[in-house]
């Protein structure tokens, strides 16, 4: 399937309208520029200097291609190559005028950091919105997590959030970065679902002065019970605090009321992620049904 060519020679542009087909590559060494670029996404100052992030695993891949997301490159296991749906996925990305790189699973495995890597590695673009894109229409339910620290929370919360039809994941301040490989492999592909929000806590205060719905977060000097509020009918902010400290006094002043998820055991809190899920999925109770 691979073709050779000069990693240097001229690259013909890429137009959204009609990309020219991409390339394909054999790669075995793992000193070869082009997979110690991919590799070094694995590190937060690389993904933030270019832009890209990786997604590991074919379903994860395709998720991404169905959802419009555009691809740099894909990394496949020359192994792997007699499976249908892979070699359709690298077809798939050449015609949309990205590269493919035919690999060893061990070139997989040092990118990503695994013993047992999967067969299909993408190399995506990142895409966040703005606060004034999001619709949540007459009912629907953002969450905003304050200065989230665990990629696995951040993950989860985002598979959560696409399972209840939120419609955006609002990152306050100082967040874990979204499109770190721990946290996409959290997602479970849900980080393409799902739109995603970068904003300052001073942007998020000056938005929630226009939002005309309940704005509701979790504290522990909440005393209202999480299942109190009528959430049906109206759109809903939803402010989760940091995993140590909570939500911020600014934050916690903005809410409309100020909420806690009664508890029986010895545990004094929850984890971030199990406690956002139950707050979620509370709000979004009367519009879910079987």
């Amino acid at each position: 399937m691979a073709d050779d060519f000069d990693d240097n020679s001229p690259r013909p542009a890429k137009r959204p309208d009609l990309a020219a087909p991409g390339r394909v590559k054999d790669l075995s060494s793992v000193s070869n520029p082009i997979i110690k670029d991919i590799r070094a996404l694995g590190l937060k100052k690389h993904r933030e200097e270019t832009g890209l992030f990786i997604a590991e695993g074919l379903k994860l891949v395709i998720d991404a291609l169905d959802a419009g997301w555009a691809i740099e490159t894909l990394v496949v296991a020359k192994s792997q190559l007699h499976n249908p749906l892979l070699t359709q996925t690298a077809a798939r990305t050449v015609a949309l005028g990205a590269d493919v790189v035919e690999a060893s699973e061990k070139v997989l495995g040092v990118i990503t950091r695994r013993d047992n890597p999967q067969s299909a590695i993408g190399v995506f673009r990142q895409k966040t919105v703005t606060l004034d894109k999001l619709d949540l229409g007459k009912d629907g339910v953002i969450v905003a997590l304050d200065r989230v620290r665990d990629p696995g929370n951040l993950g989860t919360i985002l598979r959560t959030a696409d399972a209840v039809g939120a419609k955006g994941v609002v990152l306050v301040g100082d967040c874990v970065d979204p499109f770190s490989l721990e946290t996409v492999r959290a997602t479970m592909g849900s980080i393409f679902a799902v739109p995603i929000v970068r904003a300052s806590e001073g942007q998020l205060l000056g938005w929630r002065t226009k939002f005309r719905g309940l704005v509701a977060g979790t504290h522990m000097a909440g005393t209202t019970d999480y299942r109190t509020p009528d959430y049906a009918g109206k759109p809903t902010l939803l402010l989760m605090g940091n995993e140590q400290a909570g939500l911020s006094e600014p934050l916690a002043k903005a809410c409309d009321v100020l909420l806690r998820i009664p508890q029986a055991g010895r545990a004094d809190s929850l984890n971030l992620a199990i406690a956002t899920g139950v707050m979620l999925f509370e709000v979004r109770r009367k519009a879910l049904t079987l």
